[in-house]
C-alpha cells in the first residue's frame, strides 16, 4: 500500500467521521434493520488497523451471531472521534480504544469507563521509530531535543517511547502532532526529524522512502504493555450484563485465534482496510491476548502517573467487566 494510498483512505474514514453522529444514532438497541428481531443489537465503532482484527474475526465467522448478537461496525479514523457518541448512549462499544485518551476520560469524569475485553498489546515493530535514510541521527541520543512526530501528542506513543528512552539513558526528544497519513511527507520535507509511525505506515514510509528504523517501539521496558481494548460505559455494561458478556466471549474467542494463527488475522486485513493481501503478509501485527489482565494493565496506569498523565492513582481492575 502506498502512502496516497493511505491518505486516500483516512481522508474517507475523516467523511466517514463527519456522519458519524447522525448514523450511529438510528443504530442502537434490540433487533434492526435486516438482522434477526430476537438478536440484541450492539454498535461498536472501530478503526482500520491491525488492533480490531478480533473483532472482524469474530464477525466473520459468526461467533457473535452464536452468542444472539447481532453487531453492527461503524469505522472511525480515532477512536478518540467515537468518544462523545460513546458517552452518549449513540455507539455502545469502542474497538481499539487506545487506554491512555480513555483513563484520562474516566478521571476527568467526561467518561464512565469499562473494559469489557484487551483488544492489543505492543509487539515488536507494530510501530517503529524511523529517520530518513541519510539522516544524521544514528542513535537513541541523538533523538534530544529533535522533533519527532506522533500521531496524537501525550498519548501512548510518546508515553512508551519517553520510557524507552529514559531506559537507554538518553534525552528526549520534541513532540510534534502530525496525523499518520501526513507522516512520511513530513518526514521528506524536513518538518521532522524522525517519526513515530504504526502499521501499516511503518512498513510504506519504509517501503517508499527508505526511511531507517531507529527505534523499535515495543521494545524494552514497553514490551507487551496493553495498548487498546473494548470499552464501554457503566451504564451499558450494568444495563446490558448478558449481551456485554456475551460480546466479551466472542471477542475473546476470536482473540485466541488471532493469537494462535496470524494468518487468519492476515487474512482479514484486506477486507476491512486498504492493504494487500501481499502486503498484510509483511505487516507487523500487535499481541492479541485472550484474557485481561489488571496486572498487564497496571503496568500503564504506573507509567501514566510516572509520566504526569494521570493525576491520581486508577486501579484497572475495577474498570474490567467481569
Amino acid at each position: 500500500m502506498t502512502l496516497r494510498q493511505l491518505r486516500v483512505k483516512a481522508s474517507g474514514l475523516a467523511a466517514v467521521v463527519t456522519v458519524l453522529a447522525l448514523t450511529l444514532a438510528g443504530c442502537g438497541g434490540e433487533g434492526g434493520d435486516g438482522g434477526d428481531s430476537s438478536s440484541k443489537q450492539i454498535t461498536v465503532a472501530a478503526l482500520p488497523l491491525a488492533d480490531d482484527a478480533p473483532l472482524y474475526l469474530a464477525q466473520n465467522r459468526g461467533l457473535f451471531k452464536k452468542e444472539g448478537l447481532d453487531v453492527r461496525i461503524q469505522p472511525v479514523q480515532q477512536s478518540i472521534q467515537a468518544l462523545p457518541a460513546l458517552a452518549k448512549g449513540q455507539v455502545d462499544v469502542i474497538a481499539g480504544a487506545n487506554y491512555v485518551t480513555f483513563f484520562q476520560a474516566d478521571e476527568k469524569g467526561t467518561l464512565d469507563l469499562r473494559i469489557l475485553a484487551e483488544g492489543a498489546r505492543v509487539a515488536p515493530h507494530m510501530m517503529d521509530v524511523l529517520v530518513p535514510k541519510d539522516s544524521p541521527i544514528r542513535n537513541p541520543g541523538d533523538l534530544k531535543g529533535r522533533k519527532v512526530a506522533v500521531n496524537i501528542l501525550n498519548n501512548i506513543q510518546s508515553l512508551t517511547l519517553d520510557a524507552i528512552l529514559k531506559e537507554r539513558g538518553a534525552g528526549l526528544p520534541e513532540y510534534r502532532q502530525i496525523a499518520f497519513p501526513q507522516m512520511g511527507a513530513a518526514l521528506e520535507k524536513g518538518q521532522a526529524d524522525a517519526v513515530h509511525a504504526a502499521e501499516p505506515f511503518s512498513s510504506a514510509i519504509q517501503q517508499e522512502l527508505g526511511a531507517r528504523v531507529l527505534i523499535d517501539g515495543g521494545s524494552s521496558p514497553v514490551t507487551s504493555i496493553p495498548i487498546s481494548g473494548y470499552v464501554t460505559t457503566r451504564q451499558f455494561a450494568s444495563g446490558n450484563p448478558e449481551a456485554a458478556a456475551a460480546f466479551r466471549r466472542a471477542v475473546t474467542a476470536a482473540a485466541k485465534i488471532a493469537a494462535q494463527d496470524p494468518e487468519a488475522v492476515r487474512e482479514q486485513l484486506p477486507k476491512y482496510t486498504k492493504v494487500t493481501a501481499d502486503q498484510a503478509g509483511s505487516i507487523h501485527l500487535p499481541a492479541y491476548p485472550a484474557t485481561s489482565d489488571a496486572a498487564q494493565l497496571r503496568r500503564l496506569t504506573e507509567l501514566m502517573r510516572e509520566q504526569g498523565l494521570l493525576k491520581k492513582e486508577l486501579d484497572p481492575g475495577s474498570l474490567l467487566v467481569k
